[in-house]
């Protein structure tokens, strides 16, 4: 929630500070260059400290500069703040993911990541219904405050979280980046990227183009009446995540994900294309939101299965944050796209992306049913 409030004041904080598309985008982008770093340095924070410990840190840090972030007075404060809001946010996942997997037997591990990745969904559809209670009454600031209180809340069921065992001192010593684990981690790091690309280059700007005029290649709607279109993509963004994990657990994380990725890339250029049409719109809404988020399923559970504990939370945090560092540039590049093609035509770009990270998993190896190292 905290992070998509951005998304449904983008084009508020564009008109008050006088952004073009691509400025705009870059503040997002900042976001995701930070959180990349910070997933990075969470990681190895998680391996030598306990994933508990650096989860609360990362909250900590990511709620109280999303707050911050209503104080901003220009470029240079809102730059600030929200580079700031992604080290934490970039946290709270490689702490977070190895904590879920390594707390679930192997038969379940694909769905325990399924239901972790769908608290996303819910709080984008908060931020929905924040943002069309909050801004045509008082403005994007406010949203930053609000956005606070989850994080609170979050830091308060921390406290009945155990921490999974840790590896003995002589494992943790074995425990290396070999040439084999190298290659798997490049391998992991360029499905994350391409994936990651088209995530953040379609969802960011997915409020803005419901909200742009149809002139400029949007779909023309209200704030408020772009909430209604937002919701249920959420919902289908719910049900992809979840599914995806009982399907990856059933027939193999691999192929579920090229199922996903591959629908997700024919889906967007015409959602795209149909900014006129808005029961259109309404229709396969579900759709994008079930494929273009469902198969982040994946990285939780199959990253973990990938590396042994002692580097567990380390391997994951590079591979997952390296697609991070890559995805900061598509906020960008669609918004620079934006600029001179319009929203609509500037998001099937994305496409390109979804097919080309389910084209690279099958370089991985196939991890379902793994029992990892922690749990022998």
């Amino acid at each position: 929630m905290d992070v998509m409030l951005y998304a449904f004041a983008l084009t508020a904080i564009r008109d008050e500070f006088h952004l073009t598309s691509a400025q705009a985008g870059a503040m997002a982008s900042a976001t995701l260059l930070a959180s990349a770093a910070g997933g990075i340095l969470f990681g190895i924070l998680a391996d030598r400290t306990g994933r508990v410990r650096a989860l609360v840190y990362a909250v900590l840090i990511y709620s109280a500069f999303t707050g911050l972030t209503a104080t901003s007075r220009g470029l240079v404060s809102l730059l600030l703040w929200r580079t700031l809001v992604g080290a934490g946010m970039g946290g709270v996942w490689s702490a977070g993911s190895p904590l879920v997997a390594e707390s679930w037997p192997a038969e379940h591990r694909g769905k325990a990541a399924g239901l972790m990745q769908s608290g996303w969904a819910l709080g984008y559809i908060l931020a929905a219904l924040v943002a069309a209670a909050v801004m045509p009454h008082w403005g994007w600031r406010p949203l930053f405050i609000v956005g606070v209180a989850p994080a609170i809340f979050g830091l308060w069921m921390l406290h009945g979280i155990t921490e999974p065992p840790r590896p003995t001192a002589a494992a943790a010593r074995a425990s290396k980046f070999t040439p084999a684990l190298r290659r798997r981690a490049a391998l992991a790091s360029s499905v994350s990227s391409c994936v990651l690309f088209a995530y953040w280059g379609l969802f960011t700007w997915m409020p803005s183009y419901l909200s742009t005029p149809i002139a400029r290649g949007g779909a023309g709607m209200s704030i408020v009446q772009s909430t209604g279109w937002i919701v249920p993509m959420q919902i289908g963004a719910f049900l992809g995540y979840t599914s995806f994990g009982f399907l990856a657990d059933k027939c193999g994380r691999r192929p579920t994900f090229l199922a996903f990725v591959l629908a997700a890339a024919v889906l967007v250029p015409v959602y795209g294309q149909w900014g006129r049409h808005q029961t259109a719109l309404m229709l396969l809404g579900p759709l994008i939101g079930f494929f273009g988020h469902g198969y982040f399923s994946v990285f939780g559970a199959m990253l973990a299965e990938l590396f042994p504990s002692a580097i567990r939370a380390t391997a994951q945090g590079i591979c997952y944050n390296i697609g991070r560092a890559a995805a900061a540039l598509a906020p960008f590049t669609i918004g620079a796209l934006a600029d001179r093609s319009g929203v609509g035509t500037a998001l099937a770009l994305t496409s390109v992306f979804f097919a080309a990270g389910g084209a690279l998993i099958f370089l991985l190896p196939e991890t379902r049913g793994a029992v990892l190292d922690s749990q022998k």
